[in-house]
């Protein structure tokens, strides 16, 4: 079986551990590795990217910059990667993996330059449009769409490092456009931001698997929401406050013996691996819905809310300027 593989954020934690496995497990795979910066010279992640691609000399990859933080740049990248389809420069897309995340903790909030909030814009608002944008590039009998899902996107569930759980609000505009955040709460504010993108993704993929069942030419492709689990090594620590970087350095110095005992921290080759497995390995063929590693779960009540679905679908269709004919999915307009 041969296909394209798109990941996004390539560059990332997770995502390197990803390469190193897709290249490596299924080197028949073309691999398009998206990342802000394409310079290895101005970009130490994207250099070690190149590091782990040139392990594989006979492999089938290209390094094409996507910035999610540029609405434009998704819709541009997206055309390019259409035409090199249509052309058969590459075989269909495979798997779309939305993986390239972002997240401000300390710093308090961040826009992006198209004046929405960051954290929303690059986990989720970006990566819905780059697939709906994609879906007529897929393979149409087995191609896979993967949304990175996260324990933070549980409501309901204490988290031990913010005061404050994921929630869609009331009004949703509050997604892209919040209000000030109080001083005393600008960290968990921030994380609040992220888990409740994530509780984005796993909602829009429960929501666009239920679209993509009802449209003929679709039906096939499946959407699966995957939580990796807690990488203690990735980058994106150096958000924390210092106690907890302290605490998860600890967590990753003992990762040689927790991965033995438990999943809910992973290295992130292991989650790599995974990520790799659930995108493209024929064992995952047919499979939908929320997963932890390889491990089907289940995901926020709030999730598989039909309601919830709808609002937030046609609250995405405006913010990222979506237009009917920019997508080729029928069942497009429910809730809009």
């Amino acid at each position: 079986m041969t296909g394209t593989v798109v990941i996004t954020g390539a560059n990332g934690s997770l995502a390197l551990g990803f390469v190193e496995a897709l290249l490596s497990r299924y080197p028949h795979f073309t691999l398009i590795a998206t990342v802000r910066n394409t310079s290895p010279e101005k970009d130490p992640n994207t250099a070690e990217l190149n590091r782990i691609i040139s392990k594989y000399p006979k492999s089938k990859v290209n390094v094409e910059a996507l910035d999610l933080g540029q609405l434009s740049s998704v819709r541009t990248f997206a055309q390019k990667i259409s035409g090199l389809v249509l052309s058969k420069k590459i075989p269909r897309i495979s798997a779309i993996v939305c993986n390239a995340a972002t997240l401000s903790l300390e710093a308090g909030q961040k826009f992006t330059s198209d004046g929405l909030e960051a954290t929303f814009q690059v986990c989720h608002l970006a990566h819905y449009l780059l697939v709906l944008k994609l879906l007529e590039s897929m393979d149409p009998e087995s191609g896979r769409i993967v949304m990175l899902g996260s324990i933070t996107h549980y409501p309901d569930k204490p988290n031990p490092v913010s005061s404050l759980g994921p929630c869609f609000p009331e009004n949703l505009e509050e997604l892209v456009k919040p209000t000030p955040d109080p001083r005393s709460l600008v960290h968990d504010r921030g994380f609040q931001r992220y888990g409740t993108a994530k509780l984005a993704n796993v909602t829009f993929a429960l929501d666009l698997n239920e679209r993509l069942k009802r449209d003929p030419k679709f039906s096939n492709i499946t959407v699966a929401a995957m939580d990796p689990g807690g990488l203690p090594a990735s980058r994106a620590q150096a958000e924390q406050k210092k106690s907890t970087k302290r605490i998860m350095s600890t967590i990753n110095f003992l990762m040689p013996v927790l991965k033995h005992v438990t999943t809910a921290f992973r290295t992130t080759e292991d989650a790599g691996r995974e990520l790799a497995i659930v995108s493209v390995d024929p064992a995952f063929n047919g499979k939908r819905g929320y997963f932890v590693g390889q491990k089907a779960d289940v995901p926020a009540v709030i999730s598989k809310d039909v309601e919830m679905q709808e609002r937030l679908w046609a609250a995405c269709w405006r913010w990222s300027g979506m237009k009917p004919e920019e997508t080729i999915l029928q069942d497009y307009a429910r809730g809009l």
